[in-house]
């Protein structure tokens, strides 16, 4: 089966870059498509120094829904929004002052890619992070999905007036240049090891893969642990930890993500509802645990074309977590109400878009989201509903 790679270089233009991630395309896009990918064949897409995250988000989305086995080389720099303080790839027009609403949330890389199979992903990711972000990662571990394998490193701020490289990122496609394409934790070694002291004090990341689904069955999903420095690992270096281990021997996404590729929609529903009802029922239904399975079905039912449904589910979830007191800007409120949203503009049954479109309405007032007129954009919808009739 063909393969999918995706080439992000991104930092910003003036003086707050840190790192010139562009300088890593030419070296990496001279490498064969196929050794990129390690598959036969692939396609290639490359996004250099983009500016609008709405755009990178549109890319995100276009590979997570391929077929077939994903690498992702990540290469730019860090930034924390001043009000969540959340972890954001910085992109050309950003600042410090605007990471909010000019940089691309680290979440979208992780929930675009959370339903793809367990094993069918990895990411290369070379990371230089700002002070502020340098600081976070002290008690933080940047969440890439638990599903993808994860090699890189995330370098600390350079000294002040210098521009960094993305020297890993660089190193990996010089070897793969050879033609030669080693597994990729092998791959991820050989690197460091180029690298020598230039690696002293940055981030390890090391994850590896799981195994993939089997087609229309269950695949057991071994527990991540974290990976002790080998000996060879400079003495500054820390390494990020891996997710906990999973409890069961089975992992009802990787079952789900099966289902919907075997185009069985109602089992893959049935699972996450089951789920879902048991998470409410242990820890409530305002808990991250029963939230997630709902974000979960809202998903389904859109790989399903049941936009309505995908919709509603996803209004029930941002008021929810409205009325458990989270924040309107708050990044997971803010993306029950986009994606609700979404949804609703694919709604063709225009009474079951009228239904929507009030409470949908009611919503926008107080999460507004980051792209401005979306308040305007529902009740202008709502008119011209009321206004043909049906």
């Amino acid at each position: 089966m063909p393969g999918t790679v995706l080439l992000l270089a991104a930092s910003p233009v003036g003086k707050s870059r840190l790192v010139d991630a562009a300088s890593a395309l030419p070296v990496l896009a001279a490498v064969p498509p196929a050794v990129l990918s390690g598959t036969d064949t692939a396609n290639v897409v490359e996004l250099a120094d983009p500016l609008e995250p709405q755009a990178v988000l549109t890319r995100l989305r276009a590979v997570a829904a391929t077929p077939g086995p994903l690498t992702v080389f990540v290469a730019g720099q860090l930034a924390l929004d001043r009000r969540q303080h959340l972890p954001h790839l910085a992109l050309a027009r950003t600042t410090p002052a605007t990471v909010r609403y000019t940089a691309l949330p680290w979440q979208w890389i992780r929930e675009e890619f959370r339903l793809r199979s367990p094993g069918s992903t990895t990411l290369f990711l070379d990371l230089h992070a700002d002070a502020d972000t340098w600081g976070w990662l002290r008690t933080h571990a940047l969440d890439s999905g638990r599903n993808n394998a994860v090699f890189g490193r995330i370098a600390p701020p350079p000294s002040r007036r210098t521009v960094a490289v993305p020297a890993y990122m660089k190193t990996i496609a010089t070897i793969l240049r050879s033609g030669y394409r080693p597994a990729e934790p092998e791959l991820h070694q050989q690197a460091f090891g180029r690298l020598g002291s230039d690696a002293y004090g940055d981030l390890v990341l090391t994850v590896p893969s799981v195994p993939a689904a089997a087609p229309g069955g269950f695949a057991p999903v071994p527990p991540h642990r974290p990976e002790r420095p080998r000996p060879q690992t400079p003495p500054e270096q820390r390494v990020v930890p891996a997710q906990p281990p999973q409890q069961e021997p089975v992992d009802p996404h990787t079952y789900i993500t099966a289902a919907v590729q075997a185009g069985r929609h109602k089992d893959a529903e049935a699972v996450a509802a089951a789920h879902e009802q048991a998470a409410t029922r242990a820890h409530g239904p305002a808990s991250e645990q029963a939230l997630h399975w709902s974000e979960v079905r809202a998903d389904l039912a859109m790989f399903a074309r049941d936009s309505a449904r995908s919709c509603r589910i996803w209004l029930t979830v941002a008021e929810t977590r409205l009325a458990a007191g989270q924040a309107p800007d708050s990044p997971a409120v803010e993306k029950a109400v986009d994606r609700a949203h979404h949804q609703w503009g694919q709604v063709r049954d225009k009474s079951r878009a009228q239904e929507l479109g009030a409470p949908l309405a009611q919503l926008r007032t107080r999460v507004p989201g980051r792209r401005p007129g979306a308040l305007e954009n529902v009740r202008k919808q709502l008119r011209e509903l009321q206004a043909t009739p049906f």
